[in-house]
């Protein structure tokens, strides 16, 4: 442990390795504004996948955009390297709070690259379907012996997410990972943390409430992943506006991002 704790140590004294993992908040932000608007496009009766693999086609299809995959590769990765190197060094004198740090840290990187992989498979050629993928899961773990049980647990699970982003925005919880300036620009930031916080949690919630849905309903096609979750917003009732609302949310987090790039304390 301590051989580790050494490179992680060595590691995030890396101006160069501190630049690159600053990158990959810079391509979250792509990818939320990118989703956000796809998110529009759905609440106007357009078509589009508002989730990762949409954004990723959306941003392949663009001028230089296998240039900007590969650079989401490099900073997602990056990134991840860094929540690896934090939960080495997590530091709590209460031993439960410490290891609750170690296991956030390990599972926010695990999401970063997961999402860096997907951008993989599309700087490669390829293509990832998210929703088919989730209903793909769904299926197998309802054929499965426990499998429903499995399904509602990940359902609560994805849900417990989304509410910690809701309360994590309203309690502004996020400020003491950042280096903030006094004045407008501190204000200005908070408010796009709040604001983007709340609506990523808001779409985080109802895809884990959807795998919960599709275990009750033994109809895997309800669990759609992000952008299932997107389009049922999309079917409710000011559903559009309700969809209007949170897809401005998203591009406002991925806005935040940008600014969490420069002054998160790293």
């Amino acid at each position: 442990m301590t051989t580790a704790k050494n490179a992680a140590r060595t590691a995030t004294e890396s101006p160069v390795f501190r630049t690159i993992a600053r990158i990959g908040y810079v391509v979250l932000g792509v990818l939320h504004i990118v989703i956000g608007v796809i998110a529009i496009s759905v609440a106007m009766g357009g078509g589009g996948e508002a989730d990762q693999g949409g954004a990723m086609q959306t941003i392949r299809d663009s001028p230089a955009g296998t240039v900007l995959l590969w650079a989401i590769v490099v900073g997602l990765v990056a990134l991840a390297a860094w929540q690896i190197a934090e939960a080495f060094l997590a530091r709590d004198a209460d031993a439960k709070k410490k290891w609750g740090h170690r296991v956030k840290f390990a599972g926010t990187a695990v999401v970063y690259l997961a999402i860096a992989f997907t951008a993989l498979v599309y700087a490669l050629g390829g293509q990832s379907d998210s929703s088919q993928s989730s209903q793909s899961l769904s299926a197998q773990l309802m054929a499965s012996t426990g499998g429903l049980i499995l399904l509602v647990l990940i359902g609560l699970i994805v849900l417990a997410i989304g509410i910690a982003f809701v309360v994590r925005g309203f309690t502004r919880a996020f400020e003491k990972n950042l280096d903030l300036p006094a004045g407008a620009v501190r204000t200005g930031i908070v408010t796009f943390g709040v604001v983007g916080y709340v609506a990523k949690g808001v779409a985080v919630a109802v895809t884990g409430v959807l795998f919960v849905v599709a275990a009750f309903t033994h109809d895997p096609e309800k669990a759609g992943g992000l952008d299932g979750a997107l389009h049922t917003l999309a079917e409710l009732p000011f559903g559009p506006l309700i969809l209007w609302v949170v897809a401005a949310g998203l591009i406002i987090y991925g806005l935040f991002c940008f600014a969490r790039a420069r002054y998160a304390r790293m």
